[in-house]
């Protein structure tokens, strides 16, 4: 059975990481890794441009990592208040979600994309929260959110019936 070395320009589940010398099947690699622009056939050449494209990749990672705690940075004793539409017993309408809280950010200054916001569900009840904002694989911050009624005399007025 005929076997290439191949370079990996990606990550490869059952292979390896991208950058990597591994031996696999030519007809695999042949017909779906190379065409793919999974990997390159093996050579001296090769295995220096994707050394070279490696190190350019780590250097771009790590910018974004640095400029990623920068703004994580900013996060830091950040408090949003939503104000939000509540019944008379002072039960939500709706809830607040990632899109509600990007919307939020950004009128602050903030652009973070909506993936960032990390909401296991909607947020569906007045008070404080804490919300994991992902800025890049390695930085994570909490954002606190507090939920308050718009119409507060409602609220206060449902909960002290309780």
């Amino acid at each position: 059975m005929a076997m290439n070395e191949i370079l990996l320009l990606e990550p490869v589940v059952g292979l390896g990481e991208e950058g990597e010398c591994v031996r696999v099947k030519a007809g695999y690699a042949r017909n779906f890794l190379v065409p793919s622009k999974k990997a390159l056939i093996f050579s001296v050449a090769n295995k220096n441009r994707i050394g070279a494209l490696m190190r350019r990749q780590e250097e771009r990672r790590q910018r974004e990592r640095e400029a990623a705690e920068v703004l994580a940075r900013r996060f830091d004793g950040l408090r949003i208040v939503v104000a939000v539409r509540t019944g008379e017993n002072g039960k939500m309408f709706g809830s607040v979600t990632a899109i509600d809280l990007e919307k939020e950010l950004a009128g602050r200054g903030l652009e973070i994309a909506r993936d960032c916001i990390r909401l296991e569900q909607p947020l569906r009840e007045l008070g404080q929260h804490g919300v994991e904002i992902r800025l890049h694989r390695d930085v994570r911050t909490t954002l606190a959110v507090e939920i308050v009624s718009e119409n507060p005399i409602l609220a206060t007025a449902a909960v002290g019936k309780g």
